[in-house]
């Protein structure tokens, strides 16, 4: 509709770009505001479920206990395999790190998932791409790491003219994309689908008497949408992280 007559205005792309608090600071941003939050809810959260351990744990200590041994035992030893330990750190980090930040979409007065900024779900992607070629370098050498890449045994070699650049596409180029996108795409359409349903019902509860009754499946939609969007989410942060423990555990595969 004309947004000049007083039609809706569906949201866009533009809903995802906030201004400054102070300024014309880029770093005083709303997103840049949620990432630091959620460090500290998730500072205060496991400073807190630990301080006071004990034998049979607090309904607090008993959360932060399962949803480190979630990631710990599913997403590290069963993964990884004997060399997990030093791995999750980084994994147990990561989880939580993108997991508080998605929830952030459906949390009242917060409402942004900081990760349908394609810049933060890139840089989580980049840090996986380093600590997995580093931990492979570190265990195999560089020349026999790049040597297993580019040249896998037992084809022929008349293959590798094809077979190569794709491997150093997959593994320099592609994971670490499509990484990044797959989080940040799920988020932003995520998030946007909510704001059609939600802007939407509001404009139809304002808009003439003939709509007003159309309103509240608009809103029901949006409260569904909202749940749906909430195990998202959750499944978002798993696949990340569960996709960074194959990456590091096939990188520190020996060769066959």
């Amino acid at each position: 509709m004309n947004v000049a007559s007083g039609g809706f205005q569906p949201p866009s792309s533009a809903d995802f770009v906030f201004s400054p608090f102070i300024g014309q600071s880029a770093y005083l941003t709303k997103p840049i505001a949620l990432i630091f939050l959620s460090v500290l809810v998730i500072s205060v959260f496991f400073f807190v479920a630990a301080r006071k351990a004990a034998i049979v744990p607090s309904r607090l200590q008993f959360a932060g206990e399962s949803v480190y041994a979630f990631v710990r035992n599913g997403l590290g030893r069963d993964i990884i395999g004997q060399d997990f330990a030093r791995f999750v750190p980084f994994l147990f980090t990561l989880f939580t790190f993108i997991l508080v930040n998605n929830i952030f979409g459906i949390v009242p007065f917060l409402q942004f998932p900081a990760m349908s900024r394609f810049g933060f779900p890139l840089v989580l992607a980049l840090l996986t791409f380093v600590v997995f070629h580093a931990a492979a370098i570190k265990k195999k050498g560089f020349g026999p790491y790049l040597k297993e890449i580019m040249f896998m045994p037992g084809i022929p070699k008349f293959v590798y003219v094809i077979l190569t650049p794709l491997e150093l596409m997959t593994f320099f180029i592609t994971r670490p994309v499509t990484l990044a996108v797959r989080l940040f795409a799920n988020m932003f359409a995520g998030h946007l689908l909510l704001l059609v349903f939600i802007l939407g019902g509001d404009h139809l509860l304002h808009g003439v008497i003939g709509l007003k009754f159309i309103s509240p499946f608009a809103f029901a939609v949006g409260i569904a949408l909202t749940f749906f969007e909430f195990l998202v989410q959750v499944l978002q942060a798993y696949i990340f992280t569960l996709l960074t423990a194959l990456y590091i555990a096939g990188a520190l595969a020996d060769e066959h």
